[in-house]
């Protein structure tokens, strides 16, 4: 399909809801005085359904901000239960949501701002059989994750489902933000053909995040979705906005999709990335809470015949880990080369993180430095303390 011309205003997205509410005209006053938004804008806003993807750092501002707005229906997808290294961040949950899942924390926050508003939540990770029907009972889906794989994933599926996708990435003090609609632009695929090695990329939970990035960032994201809904401004599409706050730098980049005839080729396969990695295949078998839980059940501390390393940080080992496993931070691994000295090469080797992008990238440190056996913890220490071991 033909990309819209440059500057040609993109159309609504979602049609006019009846009209307003005597209440609703007086609470989204401020709106309705913007000639581009108005009366029929904010009409659009209420008939509208967006499905915001993490409820961490980016997706906090993104939810308070359109549920703020009047967005009609709000779906939040994630997996992930709110931890006290969160709340520097994510605003959205509190110390008393500590333990919660984020999905059940921002629906209570989104509906104590604006009870108008219908929430549905998504407790999933978002895979290759569950994407495309999501995908479909939405108008707009934002892009809050924080890995490569579920980032091709989401592009994907909404080149499948034709949906516009506001995406936006976050990592120390640097943020970029840009808008993806395979009918009229291009895609993730075409700014980022193909994903880095996952042990070359380092997480917010190695590197450190500014927290007020978050905000910035969020909020940049909020604005190109209410944009997308009533057909307001410039969007985002085709364009990629970066911007540093420790130097207080803004920078934009084009972003032109790739000559080919048919979007779907775009992602790669000609439909969707694989459910675990949008590149190869991860190189380390899984291992389930309950197999692991097995295994340290059946062994002494003195006979376990594996390896169990813990790659997150050491204040996130600090504040809780399965008993028996080594601290070794996945950032040490990397500083540590090939060598591995510390690490046994006489028997297996089982590795977590929080939830698996970190573990997947130490095994395939490990598997690249002649370790011949690595499993990865399915689901991380999340699940983990989920199932109570």
């Amino acid at each position: 399909m033909t990309p819209t011309p440059k500057g040609t205003p993109l159309p609504p997205v979602v049609a006019p809801a009846p009209e307003l509410e005597p209440e609703e005209i007086d609470r989204y006053s401020r709106h309705i005085l913007l000639p581009e938004i108005g009366v029929v804008g904010q009409r659009r806003l209420k008939n509208a359904r967006v499905l915001v993807i993490g409820g961490g750092g980016l997706g906090s501002p993104i939810l308070l901000y359109l549920a703020a707005a009047g967005v009609g229906t709000l779906g939040i997808a994630d997996d992930d239960v709110v931890e006290s290294s969160n709340l520097q961040r994510q605003i959205v949950h509190g110390v008393d949501d500590i333990g919660r899942l984020k999905i059940d924390s921002a629906r209570d926050a989104v509906t104590a701002i604006n009870p108008r508003v219908k929430v549905h939540t998504h407790p999933l990770r978002l895979s290759r059989e569950t994407a495309t029907g999501l995908f479909q009972e939405y108008d707009v889906i934002v892009d809050g994750t924080d890995n490569f794989a579920t980032r091709y994933l989401v592009s994907d599926a909404a080149t499948v489902t034709g949906k516009p996708c506001v995406w936006g990435s976050i990592l120390r003090f640097q943020a970029q933000v840009s808008v993806f609609w395979s009918i009229h632009g291009p895609t993730y695929r075409d700014l980022y053909p193909d994903a880095p090695p996952p042990e070359s990329a380092p997480s917010c939970g190695e590197a450190g995040v500014f927290g007020v990035l978050c905000g910035v960032a969020g909020s940049m994201m909020a604005a190109e979705a209410i944009k997308l809904i009533t057909g307001t401004g410039r969007t985002l599409l085709g364009r990629l906005a970066t911007f540093d706050l420790a130097d207080a730098r803004w920078r934009e980049f084009t972003v032109a999709p790739d000559p080919v005839t048919d979007p779907g080729a775009r992602t790669g396969t000609g439909g969707l990335c694989p459910a675990d990695s949008c590149t190869e295949e991860d190189p380390a078998a899984l291992i389930d809470v309950d197999e692991l839980s097995n295994a340290l059940a059946g062994c002494s501390s003195s006979e376990v015949p594996f390896e169990l390393l813990d790659v997150r940080e050491a204040d996130e080992y600090a504040r809780g880990h399965i008993s028996g496993a080594r601290s070794t931070p996945l950032s040490r691994l990397r500083a540590d080369g090939p060598g591995f000295a510390a690490l046994p090469a006489d028997r297996p080797i089982i590795v977590y993180c929080k939830a698996g992008p970190r573990a997947r990238a130490a095994a395939a440190l490990l598997l690249a430095a002649g370790h011949p056996e690595v499993r990865v913890l399915d689901g991380g220490f999340a699940r983990w303390a989920l199932q109570s071991y």
